[in-house]
């Protein structure tokens, strides 16, 4: 897995798109994303995000795909970023690092996200997606209700310490939850190497500018955003 961020020597262009095979993407939104890009060419910008939290029961970070206000994480199933974090990703990272994100289910965004926010102290950028981004597992496992919980000493990062998220309903198929057990698994060891959580959380959301709005069709830059 983790060969998919070797620096290739046929990456020519300063520009990464990185897409899963099932990712499906218009003109419009790959367009967008690029351009939204070009102005925050140091951070990761995609359509499907997640977020991280700390679980102050667990004592430990959790990960969820539970639509929230904040996201902290932008999957490379469909993201831009420089072809530079592949050279930092390859050479700057340890060998077991890389070996984890062979061992663990979807470690490999995690890791990349994680590195990109350890070394611009940034948060990812979301940009408008047509349809959302869909696993075929669980939103989240091992979540519970409760107040904001503090991180142990060492273990803060540049986001401050939330809720988690309500536990999604439903039951957790064994698949699901072994992948999403995997994936805060990869979330804490990768936290307990860099002594720290690098992740930043973020708000914020880019549209088009009349995006949504009652005007002609033939006035917005990227009309088959809107369509279903």
């Amino acid at each position: 897995l983790s060969d998919r961020f070797f620096p290739y020597a046929a990456i020519q262009t300063d520009a990464v798109l990185s897409l899963d095979e099932h990712t499906s993407l218009s003109t419009s939104e790959v367009d967008f994303a690029f351009v939204v890009w070009r102005s925050f060419p140091e951070r990761i910008v995609g359509f499907p995000t997640r977020s991280h939290f700390w679980d102050p029961e667990q004592r430990r970070w959790g990960y969820t795909s539970k639509w929230t206000n904040e996201i902290s994480i932008v999957l490379t199933a469909a993201a831009f970023y420089h072809r530079y974090y592949h050279s930092l990703f390859t050479e700057f990272l340890p060998a077991g690092l890389r070996e984890l994100v062979d061992g663990l289910a979807a470690c490999e965004d995690i890791l990349m996200n994680v590195l990109v926010a350890a070394v611009t102290k940034l948060p990812p950028i979301k940009v408008t997606q047509r349809k959302q981004h869909k696993e075929t597992v669980s939103q989240q496992v091992g979540c519970k209700d409760g107040d904001a919980g503090s991180p142990p000493v060492g273990e803060r990062g540049p986001s401050p310490p939330r809720s988690p998220p309500a536990k999604v309903k439903g039951t957790v198929g064994m698949a699901g939850g072994r992948r999403f057990s995997q994936q805060q698994d990869c979330l804490n060891q990768l936290a307990d190497w860099f002594g720290y959580m690098p992740l930043v959380s973020s708000q914020l959301r880019l549209d088009p500018v009349l995006f949504k709005d009652q005007v002609s069709v033939l006035r917005k830059k990227y009309p088959r955003l809107e369509k279903p």
